[in-house]
């Protein structure tokens, strides 16, 4: 279910200028959110002149509003119906202090209105309070368009990307990360550094798979919350062969697993999948990953904290379940073109009709195949994607990434696991970038082209170093 936004607006007003125009620039701006299903939070003519900002009384009342609303308040629009007061609209954002995205609006004049009656100059307003807001040390966005009108095709697309960009920014700030069980001795490349993380007010729990197992060996199988588990597993996806008590050890593993992040306030996950869960309790827990990420709360493998970061950020974005994949082999001599594989927790959302619950065929020769039920196995479907990676970079002490968007194919594979085609326009440099880098070999991915919000939230808000392949 999408989630409601709610957006600040300020409306700008300069008195020499037409006030008419703020009046019903005003209106159009609230017509425009609430057709796109936005509740916005603005001044009424009651308050202030117009419902406009202009003095710095004015910007105190706005930003009064503003913080009276706080807690529900994604981000704030600022519109230009006319050139606007740019002092009272810098003053509002800095009282009102919400940490917030902010996204400047200018409405453009009309070839035919430019007499004193109508003209706006709103087109050279904007300059001025993205001068200001510079001053100020406020980062704020820009429409595609230095100018476009509330009604416009083109400020309806830019909403879409910004209200995206306030999810993601909302959704990261105060995140809480469960990490269950250690890395994986032979996955280096997913080592991370949680004091980063900390820094961007990002919390990992941790959680020791041996507290893990000593739940499920104490949990009986009539257990409401294994039942339950149970139940939904089985609803989720065809179980075909797999045993009775491979289910039943899944379902309690599933329970274990939600009831710790419910009581530790976690958002997201990122599970050592292999190899002591299938050694100790004979499954994967591919299944029980697959469906919290199919639930819009991501799950990783390997214990890759920075990839379910990547994941969850996709999904704030699009709304929509995100998956972590493998850039894993080249396809034929294409070279724009790869396969990407896990074996696999892949969300449903990701395959084709025909998906089911298998073994996990890459370890299997290790531990039985009679300890690794539980993988999803099926064909990615096709489809717009977009992909990302977040990783922290100890040696410069920041956190980077890069984002970019391709499309799944239809081009045939025959493999096991999750894995699918994808095709990205310049890809070779895509590589080399990922590994003059060192990126890891996980990315996130999701059906969904919403990488241009990805980057300005990370980058501009969050203070990530970006890199937007193109």
């Amino acid at each position: 279910m999408a989630k409601q936004m709610t957006l600040g607006v300020i409306v700008g007003n300069r008195g020499f200028f037409p006030s008419h125009l703020a009046t019903s620039g005003r209106l159009e701006m609230i017509a425009a959110l609430e057709a796109a299903g936005i509740k916005p939070i603005v001044l009424t003519p009651e308050v202030t002149a117009h419902g406009a900002v202009e003095s710095y009384d004015d910007a105190r009342k706005c930003a009064e509003l503003f913080k009276s609303h706080a807690p529900e308040i994604d981000g704030i629009i600022v519109t230009l119906p006319n050139f606007g007061e740019e002092r009272g609209l810098a003053d509002t954002l800095r009282l009102a202090n919400l940490q917030v995205p902010v996204l400047i609006q200018a409405t453009p004049d009309s070839t035919s209105k430019m007499s004193i009656a109508f003209r706006r100059d709103s087109f050279c307003g904007k300059m001025s309070i993205c001068n200001n807001l510079r001053q100020y040390g406020i980062p704020y966005s820009l429409t595609t368009l230095h100018t476009e009108a509330p009604d416009s095709a083109e400020f309806k697309a830019d909403l879409a990307w910004f209200t995206a960009v306030c999810r993601i920014v909302k959704g990261l700030k105060n995140l809480r990360i469960g990490a269950i069980g250690a890395r994986p001795t032979a996955f280096n490349t997913v080592r991370y550094s949680e004091k980063l993380l900390e820094k961007s007010g990002i919390t990992v729990e941790t959680l020791d798979l041996s507290e893990v197992m000593g739940r499920i060996t104490r949990m009986k199988d009539s257990d409401d919350a294994a039942q339950a588990k149970l139940a939904a597993i089985k609803k989720y996806i065809p179980v075909g062969d797999t045993p009775d008590l491979a289910l039943m050890k899944m379902a309690k593993l599933g329970a274990v697993i939600d009831h710790w992040m419910k009581s530790s306030e976690l958002t997201v996950s990122a599970v050592q999948c292999w190899t002591s869960i299938e050694e100790f309790l004979g499954i994967v827990p591919c299944t029980v990953m697959s469906m919290m990420s199919e639930n819009l709360i991501p799950s990783a493998c390997e214990v890759d904290v920075l990839g379910t970061l990547s994941m969850y950020a996709l999904t704030l974005a699009s709304e929509s379940p995100s998956a972590l994949l493998d850039w894993n082999n080249n396809y034929g001599d294409n070279p724009d073109k790869a396969v990407c594989f896990h074996c696999s927790n892949l969300p449903k959302h990701f395959f084709n009709p025909g998906v089911k619950m298998d073994y996990q065929l890459i370890i299997a020769g290790t531990v039985g195949k009679e300890n690794t039920h539980g993988t999803l196995d099926g064909t990615v479907k096709a489809g717009a994607m977009t992909y990302a990676r977040f990783s922290t970079d100890d040696f410069q002490g920041r956190i980077a990434g890069y984002c970019g968007e391709g499309q799944f194919t239809n081009d045939p594979l025959n493999t096991f696991g999750g894995a699918g085609v994808v095709e990205i326009p310049n890809m070779q440099g895509l590589l080399r970038y990922i590994c003059d880098n060192g990126f890891e070999h996980h990315v996130a991915a999701n059906f969904a082209s919403v990488a241009g919000s990805v980057e300005e939230a990370a980058s501009k808000y969050l203070g990530w170093k970006m890199h937007h392949h193109a």
